[in-house]
């Protein structure tokens, strides 16, 4: 049997997985990716003599894999925030990204150095890889489909900061960059770091994600008022809006994941109750859980090809150490005098910084430009961290939020989904009377 044939016969039993389990599970402390992580590994682990799964063999595809992944889930995640941009109302996700995050980094490379032993570059990276809030895996903790009302303090922080420290993380992977030996003295490279990787990257991105997100805006909502655009196009919609907006800004050199967040906020506030908005952003999430699907699939298999061989009890210990200590302690500081928020929110949101996709991405393309020391040893604690923080975060997702939410006198997110389709179900028969009638 080919391995072509089985990619073929697990890809469309996983696809037809995604269709139902995600409901399926909605009531239960069970989260999908754990399903598909452990089916990679099953089916890997089986006499099939299968093509070798490490990363590190596959950089290039892996790369643009989860970069593909990340960046039409950073455009999902832009488009269902309901809330308009401005620095008091965006102040949570802010402190959540400006302050946790180096809070963060500079915890996890102290770590990856003094206790995992890796080399000042190689603890950069990983610190980096794992700091950021996965905008891919994180979706039982974020905000509801465009329009959906489902938008408290603890979605809302979650969400913008899923969103915007992908873009912002990437100045510290220049940095890991940075630190390798080169011929230019370091002082000279962390001078170029600082104005172009952390000043011209980072303005690059939000100017052209906000011009693309505004000259979108006008072709979607301003043109088909003169040249029409059927309903079923609008996911495509969607698609050029990530696409374009990500490679013309990163042809000019400025970060890709930050523009494609900043477009899709700016087109969600252009007319921001459309319909359209729901349709673009149901399009993105379909292509998401695709890609989620294939990179969970490969991320088990990995794992049963040896991923995890090179790991030690220090690079475990590095792991529990950011998703028990460093993320709870470091987001309860950050948003100490969130005069709006309970204790019990700030808890919840500290907790649930969940460690996916985007981390892959950023090692991947690092390897790929550099050489780095102990590449085995980053792979296997990023993915000991990736394989704790999807198995606690997402068995205590959906039990954590039904308890808030009813703390708060919310109706849980299965009900508000129930009513909605009890809503449909009436309609439906309304619409069955008047037409026999």
């Amino acid at each position: 049997m080919s391995f072509y044939t089985i990619a073929l016969l697990l890809l469309g039993v996983a696809i037809l997985g995604v269709a139902w389990l995600p409901s399926l599970l909605e009531k239960y402390p069970l989260s999908y990716p754990i399903l598909y992580i452990l089916l990679g590994l099953g089916v890997y682990s089986l006499p099939l003599h299968l093509p070798l799964a490490d990363p590190q063999a596959h950089i290039p595809l892996v790369t643009h894999l989860s970069e593909l992944c990340v960046i039409v889930a950073l455009t999902g995640t832009g488009l269902k925030i309901d809330r308009p941009f401005s620095l008091r109302t965006w102040r949570s996700p802010l402190r959540l990204v400006l302050v946790l995050m180096v809070l963060t980094i500079a915890g996890l490379a102290l770590a990856g150095h003094w206790l995992v032993g890796l080399a000042p570059a190689s603890a950069v990276l990983l610190a980096a890889a794992l700091a950021p809030t996965d905008p891919v895996l994180a979706g039982d903790v974020q905000v509801g489909d465009p329009g959906e009302g489902r938008e408290d303090n603890v979605r809302f922080a979650l969400t913008g900061e899923a969103g915007l420290n992908d873009g912002l993380a990437f100045p510290f992977v220049y940095l890991a960059l940075a630190l390798l030996p080169a011929a230019m003295p370091l002082s000279e490279r962390l001078v170029e770091w600082l104005v172009m990787d952390v000043g011209y990257r980072v303005g690059a991105g939000v100017l052209m994600g906000w011009l693309s997100g505004k000259f979108l805006a006008y072709l979607i909502f301003s043109l088909p008022k003169r040249v029409s655009i059927k309903t079923e196009g609008y996911g495509f919609v969607a698609l050029a809006v990530t696409l374009t907006s990500y490679a013309v800004t990163e042809l000019l050199h400025g970060y890709g994941f930050l523009a494609v967040f900043i477009a899709a906020i700016t087109l969600r506030g252009h007319e921001r109750r459309h319909e359209y908005h729901r349709q673009m952003h149901a399009f993105t999430d379909q292509m998401e859980r695709l890609f989620i699907v294939v990179i969970l699939l490969m991320l088990g298999a990995a794992i049963a090809d040896g991923l995890l061989s090179a790991l030690t009890w220090q690079g475990a210990a590095m792991g529990l150490l950011l998703v028990l200590v460093l993320r709870p302690l470091g987001g309860m500081l950050s948003l100490l005098g969130s005069s709006r928020m309970s204790t019990d929110e700030r808890v919840v949101i500290s907790f649930f910084g969940i460690r996916g996709i985007g981390s892959v991405f950023y090692v991947a393309f690092a390897l790929g430009k550099a050489d780095f020391p102990q590449a085995r040893q980053i792979w296997a604690v990023l993915a000991f961290t990736m394989l704790l923080s999807i198995t606690l975060h997402g068995v205590m997702a959906t039990p954590v939020m039904n308890w808030l939410d009813r703390r708060h006198g919310r109706k849980t997110a299965a009900e508000i989904k129930e009513d909605a389709e009890n809503e449909d179900t009436e309609n439906e028969d309304v619409k069955n009377e008047a037409s026999s009638g």
